[in-house]
């Protein structure tokens, strides 16, 4: 690990995430693979995945940063990989986020050139005896209200081996194509999550307005999985540009 990989860049929790999940066709991805990686398919399958969570206690280079510590985040991602000396790389490329802070996301497009758009929003999150029974985010676009809900069944659980819940949450570093035509790499650290299984799930929002006509087919469908992540502490590195 060099200098700039351990360089504690973030500090925060993630906490109930949400995450509904799409196969899509490559094709529609390959404009968004940055250099040096490529598309990271589970048991053949190329997956997409719109996900809501809360983003809590939030530190940047260990500064706690005045309203801007709790709140919300709904994004779009997909899953690649980079071979690199110490093995294959599994990472996250984020095609859009959203968040309610406008300083968090000019901050995030000026200086990392990350894909941050700032919009209203909330969230409700139902418990029972400590169990998330739902999780709800919400967000106006396109002259109405936008959301993401799903309902859980039984108790979290450990990963289970070898199952798409755990090659979807055990992507530890994330790739960011910069305006220079380099990739951004940074690693992100947490504990393997618990997850609860899911009864329903449903995204409901302005697929074209918000990411695009290539992306209606593949998200406009009922989602292939869905689970909720119990999330933890998570600790982001300061990345390093790989080489063009």
């Amino acid at each position: 690990m060099n200098n700039s990989e351990k360089k504690i860049f973030l500090t925060a929790e993630w906490k109930h995430l949400a995450m509904l999940n799409y196969e899509i066709d490559p094709s529609v991805l390959a404009p968004y693979v940055p250099r040096g990686t490529e598309l990271d398919l589970w048991s053949g399958k190329n997956l997409i995945s719109v996900v809501g969570f809360l983003f809590l206690k939030t530190r940047v280079f260990g500064i706690p940063i005045p309203f801007h510590r709790d709140f919300e985040e709904v994004n779009l991602r997909i899953y690649v990989r980079r071979k690199a000396e110490d093995g294959w790389r599994r990472g996250v490329v984020f095609i859009k986020e959203i968040v309610p802070r406008a300083a968090i996301a000019l901050t995030a497009r000026k200086v990392y050139n990350e894909p941050y758009i700032a919009l209203p929003m909330a969230h409700r999150i139902e418990l029972e005896s400590g169990a998330v029974r739902s999780a709800e985010y919400t967000w106006p676009f396109g002259g109405r209200q936008n959301g993401l809900k799903l309902t859980t069944r039984g108790e979290a659980q450990p990963l289970t081996e070898g199952s798409e819940a755990e090659f979807i949450t055990e992507h530890y570093w994330g790739y960011n194509a910069q305006r220079d035509g380099s990739t951004l790499e940074y690693r992100v650290e947490h504990p393997r999550w618990r997850v609860y299984d899911v009864a329903d799930a449903k995204l409901d929002c302005d697929v074209v307005g918000l990411y695009g006509e290539q992306f209606r087919e593949s998200l406009s469908r009922k989602p292939s999985s869905a689970f909720l992540a119990e999330g933890s502490a998570v600790t982001v590195y300061q990345g390093a540009c790989l080489t063009k």
